[in-house]
């Protein structure tokens, strides 16, 4: 039935439509490569836009925190200030002394203030967002420490007049014996 002589089959076949095949798809993944980085690249830049509005909107949450801290010390100046000057506890040679030492804390806030205003409307000192946001937080935390500084003076000069008030009444008692 069978021979034992072997034949060779020829010349192989290649499949050209697997060629073609593979070419497609090399062809529509370079496509979607393609497409991913410009993807990747739009991203990239959503992502700096996003980064750029929260740095301004930290920097506007600061300027209005600074705002409520010099409102503060304004407040503070106008209402208790003027209860300690006008009190009959405090001396005439303090009144310079007590009235200057708040003065130089109000001039610090207004320096503070002018030098934000310089750093939010002119671009000719050239900051990037994040160095700007660092200067704004810097002066918010200084004028924290201002009210700070100037609530406690208040309450030290409170506390000064409500003892030379005690004095006065004890030492205008009347012995009873």
């Amino acid at each position: 039935m069978f021979t034992h002589d072997a034949i060779g089959q020829g010349m192989p076949v290649y499949d050209n439509t697997n060629f073609v095949s593979l070419t497609k798809s090399l062809v529509e993944s370079t496509k979607q490569t393609s497409q991913l980085l410009k993807t990747v690249q739009f991203l990239k830049i959503q992502k700096e836009n996003i980064d750029k509005v929260n740095n301004v909107i930290k920097q506007l949450k600061a300027v209005r925190e600074l705002t409520r801290n010099n409102q503060r010390l304004f407040e503070v100046v106008q209402v208790d200030l003027r209860e300690i000057l006008n009190s009959p506890y405090i001396k005439a040679d303090e009144v310079n002394r007590i009235s200057e030492s708040f003065n130089e804390i109000i001039e610090n806030s207004l320096d503070g203030l002018d030098y934000i205003e310089q750093i939010l409307s002119n671009n000719n000192l050239k900051m990037t967002d994040a160095e700007r946001a660092k200067v704004i937080k810097e002066k918010e935390l200084k004028s924290k420490e201002m009210v700070a500084e100037i609530e406690a003076k208040t309450r030290r000069y409170r506390e000064i007049i409500a003892y030379r008030e005690m004095q006065t009444i004890i030492n205008e008692r009347k012995a009873n014996y």
